[in-house]
C-alpha cells in the first residue's frame, strides 16, 4: 500500500490520495511507515525538477497531493511526528508581495517533516522577530525576496535577526529570483538555494 501512495504523489493525483492512504490505514498499514513513503516520493519529485524532467506546476500539484495524504494520515500520528524534524518560519520579506515560490517551499519543507509557520508576504523584520520569539525552538527561518527593489529589506531582515539573542539556536535561509550565493554571504545568512527541492534538501542538512 505504501508503494500505492508513494506512485500517487510522485503523479500528483491529490483525489486519489487521501483515499488510499485511508484504505491503507484500514488495513493495517503504519501510520509513520505511509509518512515516510510520502516524503520519499517528494524526494523523488524534487530530483526531478532539478533534473529538469518535471516543472514548477508538477512539483506543486505533488506538494497539494502530499498534503491531502497527511491531512489523513495526521489523526493517526504521534503528535509531531508530520512536524518531526523541527519549526520553520517562512515569508516574504517587506514591500514584496509575491508567494508563489514562497508557497511552494513551505509545502516543500513541510513535506520534508518540518513544522511551518508561514507568515505571508510583505512582512517587516519585526514580525520575523515576533514569530521566532512566539517559538523560541525554531530551528530555520527562510526569508524569500522575488524584486531586486526588496533586497535591501531582506538585507535589513537578515541583520536583525542575525543580532537576536537566539541567534546562535537557528538557521537563516534565504531565496528568490534576485538573490545569489554572494549576496546570501554578504548578508550574513546560513544558506541559499536556487529552488524549492533543493530548500527542503538543504533544510535537512541544516538541522541534521
Amino acid at each position: 500500500m505504501a508503494n500505492e501512495v508513494f506512485d500517487l504523489v510522485v503523479r500528483g493525483k491529490a483525489k486519489l490520495v487521501a483515499a488510499a492512504v485511508q484504505e491503507a490505514l484500514d488495513g493495517g498499514a503504519d501510520p509513520n511507515e505511509l509518512l515516510a513513503s510520502m516524503i520519499s516520493a517528494m524526494d523523488e519529485v524534487g530530483e526531478k525538477f532539478k533534473n529538469n524532467e518535471i516543472f514548477v506546476p508538477e512539483m506543486l500539484v505533488s506538494a497539494r497531493a502530499m498534503k491531502k495524504g497527511v491531512e489523513v494520515l495526521k489523526p493517526h500520528l504521534a503528535s509531531g511526528a508530520a512536524g518531526a524534524l523541527g519549526k520553520v518560519i517562512i515569508g516574504t520579506v517587506a514591500g514584496d508581495l509575491h508567494d508563489i515560490g514562497k508557497n511552494l517551499v513551505a509545502m516543500m519543507i513541510e513535506s520534508a517533516g518540518f513544522e511551518v509557520n508561514d507568515l505571508g508576504v510583505d512582512v517587516p523584520k519585526e514580525k520575523f522577530v515576533e514569530a521566532l520569539e512566539a517559538a523560541p525552538d525554531t530551528k530555520i527561518v527562510c526569508c524569500s525576496a522575488l524584486l531586486t527593489t526588496t533586497m535591501p529589506a531582506m538585507r535589513e531582515t537578515v541583520e536583525t535577526l542575525n543580532a537576536h539573542p537566539l541567534r546562535s539556536q537557528f538557521k537563516i535561509m534565504v531565496g528568490g529570483a534576485p538573490i545569489t550565493q554572494e549576496f546570501a554571504n554578504e548578508i550574513g545568512a546560513d544558506a541559499y538555494t536556487e529552488d524549492a527541492a533543493s530548500c527542503a534538501q538543504k533544510a535537512k542538512e541544516l538541522v541534521g
